[in-house]
């Protein structure tokens, strides 16, 4: 076994200094958790800072209509204007969604209903023009299911949310992105597939930058790069069934449509996977994004678990606010990238800070200790690394950000 890290050492290859020629350059990533940074332990600075220690890039967040106007003409912004300026101060992006109308605006029904366009579209343009800086925004969240949006039809979502929504926006800042769609991986109970949603929204004649999708898993023993609905007329979409978002927008919106994936996560426990799987699962979702073209966004859905058990545990920190493996893999995704001539390579980022990082790799055969493979290295400006080495099946792999003086959670090579 002393034979090991010189044997390591001599094998280590670096593969590229760059990704991959198919990969997504631009591609950010982040998190969403509304209720955690509004209402979260500690204060919100620390909350804010938590998130930049963790490298998230841009997070995800819903006005709510519904609770920002309860009351035709009187608008309370104060939870949102607190969060989004900690945002820009710390220059994490923000991507803002519009969501759930108030009573006055849709005939007196819940905020599931669709509001009137003009009064929508008023709304848009109140938040756009409150916070010149956002960019990019999401309209609605999953209209293809009947618990987000009724009447749960494409023609509805363009005719009174995402047109008027698009027009508002854009016309106080013309450098917007509004996405569109934000849908749900499946119809859900009387809802509509997303191929069914993507073609009826473009028959509705769509106003949109981006198409925002959800691909949630279709079940916990699929990959993000394997599995999935694949049988002939299957009409979910997931990170598994990715080509399948790429050819329909190609066709509905034009072949250079841009994709973000505002909502994706493994859960653990009962009815997820392990805290091990989950963190491998977040490594490879990155890769998967990395490697596919016009996808430049990757929202992961939650920081910290729901309190209650049958709610979303899919946070990098259980509901106690102990940290799970998750939360060493977001901040140092890794994944394995393949095998180059019986070398097994391997992928990464470092994400806390921007521009190049350096990094080392560490690696342990089944019964021996964990060994240092070749020297230190430097990532891309962006964070990402390439780097080939001997470890055989079975072996663990992690890395080392001396900046951070952390490891990253550990990945077994299968």
């Amino acid at each position: 076994m002393r034979l090991l890290p010189i044997l390591l050492a001599a094998c280590a290859v670096a593969i590229a200094g760059a990704p991959a020629a198919e990969a997504a350059p631009n591609a950010r990533y982040g998190v969403q958790d509304d209720a955690w940074l509004l209402h979260g332990p500690g204060t919100l600075d620390e909350r804010l800072d938590r998130l930049a220690a963790l490298g998230v890039e841009v997070v995800r967040f819903n006005l709510h209509w519904d609770r920002i106007e309860p009351v035709r003409g009187r608008q309370s912004w104060e939870g949102p204007d607190a969060v989004l300026a900690g945002l820009r101060a710390r220059r994490i992006g923000a991507v803002v969604g519009l969501v759930r109308s108030p009573r006055w605006a849709n005939g007196g029904r819940a905020p599931n209903w669709a509001p009137t366009g003009a009064a929508f579209g008023a709304f848009a343009r109140a938040a756009a023009t409150r916070y010149p800086w956002v960019r990019d925004w999401l309209v609605w969240n999953e209209p293809n299911q009947a618990r987000w949006l009724r009447p749960t039809l494409p023609a509805v979502y363009v005719r009174q949310l995402l047109n008027p929504a698009y027009a508002a926006i854009h016309a106080v800042n013309p450098r917007a992105r509004v996405a569109g769609g934000v849908t749900a991986p499946r119809a859900g109970s009387n809802g509509m597939s997303p191929v069914d949603w993507i073609r009826g929204m473009a028959r509705a004649k769509a106003r949109l930058d981006v198409y925002a999708h959800h691909p949630y898993p279709a079940r916990p023993t699929d990959d993000p790069f394997t599995g999935g609905c694949r049988t002939a007329g299957c009409k979910t979409i997931t990170m598994a069934t990715l080509e399948r978002l790429l050819r329909e927008t190609a066709v509905a919106f034009g072949p250079r449509t841009r994709i973000w994936l505002t909502e994706y996560a493994y859960q653990t426990g009962a009815y997820g996977v392990t805290e091990q799987r989950q963190a491998e699962l977040l490594g490879r979702a990155a890769l998967r994004v990395h490697r596919a073209p016009r996808v430049d966004l990757l929202i992961h859905y939650l920081l910290k678990d729901e309190p209650q058990a049958d709610r979303f545990q899919s946070g990098l920190y259980h509901a106690s606010g102990r940290p799970k493996l998750a939360a060493s893999a977001f901040p140092f995704p890794l994944a394995q990238a393949g095998w180059t001539k019986g070398r097994l390579v391997l992928w990464g980022q470092i994400r806390p800070r921007s521009g190049v990082q350096t990094y080392r790799v560490q690696a342990r055969r089944p019964g021996a200790a964990w060994r240092w493979v070749g020297s230190t290295r430097r990532t891309t400006a962006r964070g990402f690394f390439s780097v080939g080495l001997a470890a055989p099946k079975g072996s663990l792999v992690r890395i080392w950000s001396p900046r951070d003086s952390s490891f990253s959670a550990a990945l077994r090579v299968r």
